[in-house]
């Protein structure tokens, strides 16, 4: 159970996003290409597993000093540094066992997010502002490889928004780092010495505007109209600015933005308009247009 926590199953939700290209390419029932999907998703997780491992390896002491991280299986001393460095290991040769099965393509990009967080646990992590840059990018290389592994082409607006919306998540983690140095005194990263509440406040308002703006854009433009065959994907609108506004209350009111994960299992009112979401999209999609609820 302890290597199992080492893992972070509950963080490979994130790679859900592989399937996001084949849900709005219509072929969500395309079986073929779901068992593509599904061997992708566990190399994803296998890697990122390896990043989550590598990072525990060189934050021991950091967090140590963190009140919920101090749990972890290497800072609680559960888990010794070379059984940690073995399944490293193992995990990087299973998700690229499993990529080769996937297509020559998808390695490329496995590779890529691999070494882009490798060199984010080796030290780019320190860097303010880049550090959420490249939390956010992770997002965008699961789509990127959800396309390749089902070999669908990404369209410009998908990337445009995966990343704005990683990116809002991201600052309001930063801003969490902030409210536990102010509480307890000890600083949690280095980047964090780059960043303060007004600042991640206003990034937090600036990007969660530019997603409501871009995702109105995107409903309302003539290529993504004519891409679904409807002009009511704006009505979905909804789903997103509520999402956005739970998130921003638990931000700002509660104060507890720590995980993005454990908020996405937990939170009752953000899974409802996920869901609303994805079943408003599902009837613009896959359903005849005279069958939709939206006449």
């Amino acid at each position: 159970m302890k290597f199992l926590t080492l893992l972070r199953p509950k963080h490979w939700v994130k790679n859900a996003f592989l399937f996001i290209p084949l849900f709005f390419a219509g072929e969500i029932f395309n079986v073929t290409k779901l068992l593509d999907l599904a061997v992708a998703f566990f190399a994803f997780s296998f890697i990122a597993s390896s990043i989550y491992i590598l990072n525990d390896y060189r934050d021991i002491e950091a967090d140590r000093q963190h009140p919920v991280k101090c749990k972890r299986p290497l800072a609680s001393g559960t888990i010794s540094k070379p059984a940690a460095l073995a399944l490293f290991l193992i995990c990087i040769f299973a998700g690229y066992a499993l990529g080769i099965l996937v297509g020559q393509k998808f390695v490329f990009v496995l590779s890529t997010y691999f070494v882009l967080n490798l060199l984010y646990c080796l030290g780019l992590k320190d860097i303010s502002i880049l550090d959420i840059l490249i939390l956010s990018t992770g997002f965008v290389l699961r789509i990127k490889a959800g396309g390749v592994a089902a070999k669908l082409a990404i369209s410009e607006w998908l990337v445009i928004m995966v990343f704005l919306l990683a990116l809002f998540m991201a600052i309001a983690k930063r801003r969490d780092d902030i409210l536990i140095k102010m509480d307890s005194g000890r600083e949690m990263r280095k980047a964090a010495k780059g960043y303060n509440l007004d600042f991640l406040n206003v990034m937090l308002a600036l990007v969660s505007a530019v997603i409501i703006v871009s995702y109105l854009m995107y409903t309302i433009s003539p290529e993504t109209q004519a891409r679904f065959h409807t002009y009511r994907l704006y009505y979905t609108t909804l789903f997103v600015i509520g999402g956005l506004l739970r998130y921003l209350q638990i931000t700002y009111v509660e104060n507890s933005t720590g995980s993005p994960t454990k908020i996405l299992y937990k939170d009752r009112f953000i899974q409802l308009t996920i869901l609303l979401w994805v079943l408003s999209f599902y009837v613009l999609i896959y359903l005849p247009t005279d069958k939709t609820f939206f006449e």
